[in-house]
């Protein structure tokens, strides 16, 4: 390659210097919000922000969703924007840990999002720090046939012994209790996820994310003998595993199935399958222990400050605007999601609505198996928990398995 001369390196510099000038107001945001409606929704904020400090512009750098997890690491270290999205909880710690990430803490306590955010606050938290700004999340629950139900003559469980009456009479009936679909694996995460959350609690189920309880802990036993008490009677559809969640959904609908514990973008499916709005109800998972304080699954996208963004001060103003009430419903209307500033406009949607009340009103919020545990120990949880549901009586060999990746993984 010819060196170039002393005169053309000199003007290449000043024309690099104008133009670090000229974008010196400018936000880099990097973001995996590549589909339609998300992509406009982050556009959404982003003009809004724009209107309100006409000084700064702001950049989106969009990535699809699988590229952007393989990049991530890669541009925090070498090329970090001003703003970046990512998950919440166990799923930033490591950034955090690598010292990627800026503690925003200040803002959180200067801005009142303690009290605004406060059912987001822990899955926010590390270190006694908080780490962004939780931007959207939606709930997880039971649906079920509210026909059905009406039908029978049964009222949606409340309590673990009311869940079990009901699973009877839909069973006595010719009805299985609950349709599952895992050849995904992640379904079956939603009922180890929850059934934990009701045994043992908030922080019990985040230090076993964290890799400091063993999974054949006797509390770890006893989610399982709950979980007994559904998949030994029969009380989901057999064969799951040969079923993706979506190809379950028609049990539902054709009433062969009574209800389905999922994530609320099922409603979506359920609707497009032939229900009307009218025969599905919804109900938070029941109550197992009461002296166990509510958490919930809510899967939660955040957005935060690189630690070498190059406009921290900006990224702050940025952050602040995100975190309005107002903000938080115009964005989240348009991706068919939660706000998570509970001083939020409430949904008009009857289901969104429920969920808005559920998640601000809990104590703790989860973040989905495979996003609070590292890769490895999510993938063999997944296949754990899928095997468990197509053969109960192999569970001690399955939890064995995963105290051996546990302790491997957790180790490195």
């Amino acid at each position: 390659m010819p060196r170039l001369s002393r005169k053309l390196v000199l003007g290449a510099a000043l024309l690099g210097a104008a133009a670090a000038a000229a974008h010196a107001d400018e936000l880099v945001f990097n973001t995996d919000y590549s589909d339609p409606g998300p992509k406009a929704a982050i556009a959404a904020g982003v003009k809004g922000f724009e209107a309100a400090y006409p000084n700064i512009h702001v950049k989106i750098n969009t990535f699809d969703h699988e590229g952007y997890k393989s990049a991530i690491f890669n541009f925090l270290s070498a090329d970090p924007p001003d703003l970046a999205t990512w998950y919440a909880a166990n799923r930033m710690a490591p950034f955090v840990k690598d010292g990627l990430f800026t503690d925003v803490t200040a803002l959180w306590n200067k801005d009142g999002w303690n009290q605004a955010f406060a059912s987001s606050a822990s899955s926010m938290t590390i270190n006694g720090r908080k780490w962004g700004l939780p931007l959207t999340y939606y709930q997880w629950g039971i649906y079920y046939r509210k026909d059905l139900f009406h039908k029978l003559g049964i009222q949606p469980p409340k309590t673990w012994k009311e869940l079990l009456a009901d699973c009877a009479t839909l069973k006595a009936h010719g009805i299985t209790p609950f349709a599952i679909g895992t050849k995904a694996p992640w379904p079956a995460a939603g009922w180890f996820d929850y059934l934990d959350l009701r045994v043992n609690g908030y922080a019990f189920h985040m230090k076993l994310m964290a890799g400091k309880v063993a999974y054949t802990d006797p509390r770890v036993e006893k989610v399982f003998d709950y979980w007994d008490q559904l998949t030994k009677p029969g009380y989901f559809i057999p064969n799951s595993a040969s079923y993706a969640w979506q190809e379950a959904v028609p049990l539902f609908v054709k009433g062969q199935a009574g209800m389905y514990l999922m994530g609320n973008f099922a409603v979506d499916v359920m609707k497009s399958a032939g229900l009307k709005e009218s025969q599905i109800g919804f109900v938070p998972f029941p109550v197992i222990n009461p002296k166990v304080p509510d958490a919930e699954e809510a899967p939660t996208d955040i957005v935060f400050i690189p630690s070498h963004a190059k406009h921290k001060a900006d990224a702050e103003k940025f952050l602040a605007y995100l975190a309005r009430p107002e903000v938080q419903s115009q964005m989240n209307k348009i991706l068919g999601q939660l706000p998570t500033n509970k001083n939020a406009k409430l949904p008009d949607d009857p289901f969104l609505k429920a969920g808005f009340k559920l998640l601000s009103n809990a104590k703790d919020l989860s973040q989905f198996y495979d996003r609070d545990a590292p890769a490895q120990m999510a993938k063999a949880g997944l296949d754990g928990f899928q095997h468990y549901m197509m053969n109960p009586s192999d569970r001690q060999e399955i939890l064995q398995h995963l105290d051996q990746v546990e302790k491997e993984v957790y180790s490195q």
